[in-house]
């Protein structure tokens, strides 16, 4: 019969230290005032056991079992419980079977869930539950009693009065499992339902698969007609290519050949690039001179245009200079004529005139009418005089302007 030998709490509740009560053979008892933290030692055992419920430890939440802080001491983030058992007999149950004691713990942490351990080996919430079913102890073990709860065994159902038969005789583990094992043989029977259902859709894609093998197999066959065809027709190819091959086996001889000739050619181009190359510098010294007697009959060519246009400018004025001494030469010729018949007619009259003044009888009236009519015939005589001086000049202009006319035509010609 295994026995509870040690109870360590930290940070729980009340026990904000570290608290180690040790629980000898025999009657042990916890004695003190309201308010000391009694109930929170049941609680801590039932907590370790495994209570999931935060309303049968007086709390809100799993959460409130730890340290809030007090006046003078913060809270704790963790709290922990750890039951020590004993059983010199190693009557535990499977899969501590023959250990002579074992450490079962319940730690906490804030906002983080619990972990169990058991002899510092974590393990699942359920063994722990189990492990103590099997020692006829738990969380809601009758062998834990409370205020109150004398009156409601007696007022209990028969169910109720049952589990505590079940536990007082030791196979409340039993019950535990057997439950366990109902709720593996319910979750098996639906596998089974699921697996027909399996089963049919196996069925099912074997029927596909038995109409995809016949498809497979005449597949298979056309395939293997296709094969045989592909062949005969790469062997076709193949005799087309070996055809093609030696075509161009020739062709590549014929190219050998054409290289091997354009090689000879290339040889001879650069042998001639080599020479053009040593004679470049003379030929761009030659270029360069070309070059600039180029430019040099370029200048001499402009300056030539531009003289033969001065030139081409020049006799045209001239030729219209030309022009108008030709018209003042006409003109003047045509006052001259026009002078010389006065002249003449003039002298005409002059002799009329001494023929008649020899005629007369008073000779005194007669030089006078002599004299007027030789002083008119002097003034006649000056203006011809003039007019043919102004003839004269015009006639040497007319010669002058010849003359720089056929000096600019011989200047145009060279």
């Amino acid at each position: 019969m295994a026995d509870i030998v040690r109870l360590k709490v930290t940070g729980f509740k009340s026990f904000v230290d570290s608290v180690e009560l040790a629980i000898p053979p025999g009657l042990t008892g916890v004695v003190g005032p309201n308010g000391c933290g009694k109930s929170n030692v049941v609680e801590a055992l039932r907590w370790a056991m495994g209570e999931t419920s935060a309303k049968q430890l007086r709390g809100a939440g799993m959460d409130d079992v730890i340290f809030a802080g007090a006046t003078g001491r913060p809270a704790r983030n963790f709290a922990e419980v750890a039951i020590g058992l004993v059983d010199p007999e190693g009557g535990f149950p499977t899969p501590w079977i023959g250990q002579p004691e074992l450490e079962i713990s319940r730690k906490i942490e804030r906002g983080g869930g619990s972990t169990y351990r058991v002899n510092g080996r974590e393990t699942r919430a359920r063994d722990v539950q189990t492990l103590f079913a099997d020692l006829a102890s738990g969380a809601r073990s009758a062998a834990i009693v409370s205020q109150g709860q004398i009156g409601a065994f007696v007022v209990a159902k028969p169910e109720q009065r049952r589990s505590i038969l079940e536990e007082a005789a030791g196979v409340a583990g039993l019950r535990a499992r057997r439950h366990e094992a109902t709720l593996r043989l319910n979750a098996a029977e639906a596998n089974l339902e699921r697996l027909e259902d399996v089963l049919l859709g196996f069925d099912n894609q074997l029927a596909n698969l038995q109409k995809q093998a016949r498809q497979a197999n005449r597949f298979r066959t056309l395939s293997d007609l296709i094969r045989a065809a592909e062949a005969t027709a790469f062997l076709a190819r193949w005799r087309m290519a070996e055809s093609a091959r030696a075509a161009a086996a020739t062709a590549a001889r014929q190219a050998e050949a054409a290289v091997a000739e354009a090689v000879a050619q290339s040889a001879a181009a650069e042998r001639l690039a080599t020479e053009a190359t040593a004679a470049l510098p003379a030929a761009r010294k030659a270029e360069a001179e070309a070059a600039a007697a180029q430019q040099r009959l370029r200048l001499e060519l402009e300056r030539i245009d531009s003289e033969r246009r001065r030139r081409a400018d020049a006799k045209a004025a001239a030729q219209q200079r030309l022009d108008d001494v030709t018209r003042d030469a006409a003109r003047e010729a045509a006052r001259a004529e026009a002078a010389k018949a006065a002249l003449e007619r003039l002298n005409a009259e002059a002799s009329a005139l001494a023929k008649a003044a020899a005629q007369l009888a008073d000779p005194t009236a007669l030089d006078a009418r002599v004299t007027a009519l030789a002083a008119d015939v002097a003034a006649k005589t000056k203006a011809a005089n003039a007019a043919a001086d102004a003839a004269a000049e015009l006639e040497a202009a007319g010669r002058a302007a010849r003359q720089r006319l056929d000096d600019a035509r011989s200047r145009a010609a060279r």
